[in-house]
């Protein structure tokens, strides 16, 4: 499909249960090769990125097999020993897959080649190979230096020590080192260099990894330990929660198109950061129901801009952005430098489609201000490959014009349904 036109939408209002996490469908894919035992995975993501961590422990020689045609997946760990030591593993734009398993190949004694999609080679990489380095990895760069695509062989593996890491250009280079460690014969430590960014993934990779049997000690966001006796074991099933990245678009849609919205698969149970989006929406206006398992808005008094630092749930931020075009004043999104090296450079995306729609946009290296225009303008939306652009602008049809979505297909990266449940949801 090259676009998708959305007609007006006057409101939004009804229930939606929502896809797996794909922040958490991949880890626990990875701990469950990397542990002993058999886990069963339930509610796991079906998308493409989820797809590429599948399809490469598959071509590492770990079993991984559907349940019918149902959501649950059987995954028989191989105790951090990968059966298949020379591979090639393409991994499409999924840092998810790339970076965990390039930490894990490291330190696995194998030859193996990564490479994905021509922005994957535009990700920066090299803090974490720096790290893999220092404990003895060999790994090459095929292109260019600091980037994928990379080439692994075996290293002579140094067990135990400190290791540093940089935090401030993407926390997966500190939850890759955090996987990968326990199979290597745990007792290491890990210094985080400078602020660590999206905290809340670090500790839902660590709230993970302690359901698996490896409760690593986090020393504020500076240090964090794994203990010397450390292997994974598989804890027989874990339940996947719904995205709640992907969550923030209806609960966007309840508290700008009238609502209520009932989002089912997140609530105040969960370990994902990007829930507090909902706080975000209640300090601009909306109504907010919460429960354990499910988050329901719908408007309140009208919107009002937001000044707020976004760097514990840069995805969510994005839809922000958008919420911003119908609040009152000026917005300003701060601490989302990390956009710049994310599936394309989403500050300076962002910032171009929303001035299609009318919207006064200044942006910086890491922050972005958005002042809404007295009407929005229909708009053809360009999608950069980004699945959360496309997602995030359906919700301009809110503001009474029609849009265009160029290559909407995008959204399989995560939520090959989104468009079909959104329709669900609208009144016209």
């Amino acid at each position: 499909m090259e676009h998708l036109d959305l007609a007006p939408v006057a409101r939004m209002a009804g229930t939606v249960r929502l896809p797996g996490s794909k922040s958490i469908s991949n880890r626990t894919l990875l701990l469950a090769a990397l542990a002993h035992g058999t886990t069963e995975l339930k509610e796991l993501l079906d998308a493409e990125d989820v797809e590429c961590m599948r399809e490469a422990l598959g071509t590492l020689g770990v079993h991984v097999t559907r349940r019918s045609n149902t959501g649950h997946w059987k995954v028989e760990g191989v105790a951090g020993r990968f059966p298949v030591k020379r591979a090639s593993l393409f991994l499409g734009n999924a840092g998810t897959a790339f970076r965990p398993l390039t930490a894990a190949l490291a330190l696995a004694g194998g030859d193996y080649e990564l490479s994905g999609v021509a922005r994957m080679n535009e990700r920066p990489i090299g803090d974490l190979v720096d790290a893999l380095r220092s404990l003895g990895a060999e790994i090459r760069y095929l292109g260019n230096e600091g980037y994928p695509p990379l080439a692994i062989a075996p290293g002579r593996i140094r067990h135990g020590g400190a290791v540093s890491i940089r935090g401030e250009v993407s926390s997966q280079f500190t939850s890759a080192l955090l996987m990968s460690l326990p199979v290597a014969g745990g007792g290491a430590t890990i210094d985080i260099v400078g602020e660590l960014i999206s905290k809340p993934y670090v500790e839902m990779t660590l709230k993970l990894m302690e359901r698996f049997g490896v409760a690593a000690k986090r020393e504020q966001w500076r240090r964090v330990r794994i203990p010397a006796d450390a292997a994974y074991s598989s804890p027989g099933t874990i339940v996947v929660e719904g995205d709640a990245s992907s969550a923030s678009y209806f609960l966007a849609a309840g508290a700008i198109g009238g609502g209520p919205v009932r989002v089912e698969g997140v609530g105040r149970a969960s370990i994902q950061g990007d829930i507090d989006f909902a706080a975000t929406l209640q300090r601009m206006g909306a109504d907010v129901t919460w429960s354990d398992d499910a988050i329901e808005v719908q408007a309140g008094r009208k919107l009002d801009a937001i000044d707020a630092d976004f760097n514990a749930m840069p995805d969510a931020a994005m839809t922000a952005a958008v919420v911003a075009l119908f609040a009152r004043g000026t917005s300003t999104l701060r601490n989302i430098g990390s956009w710049r090296v994310k599936e394309t450079d989403r500050i300076a995306a962002m910032a171009t489609e929303l001035r299609k729609l009318g919207a006064s946009v200044s942006e910086g290296d890491d922050w972005l201000a958005i002042t809404p225009p007295v009407k929005l303008r229909p708009a053809t939306i360009d999608t950069y490959d980004d699945h959360r652009i496309a997602m995030c602008f359906s919700l301009a049809v809110l503001g009474g014009v029609p849009m265009r979505i160029n290559e909407p297909d995008c959204v399989r990266k995560t939520f090959p349904s989104y468009f079909d449940e959104f329709r669900a949801l609208a009144q016209a």
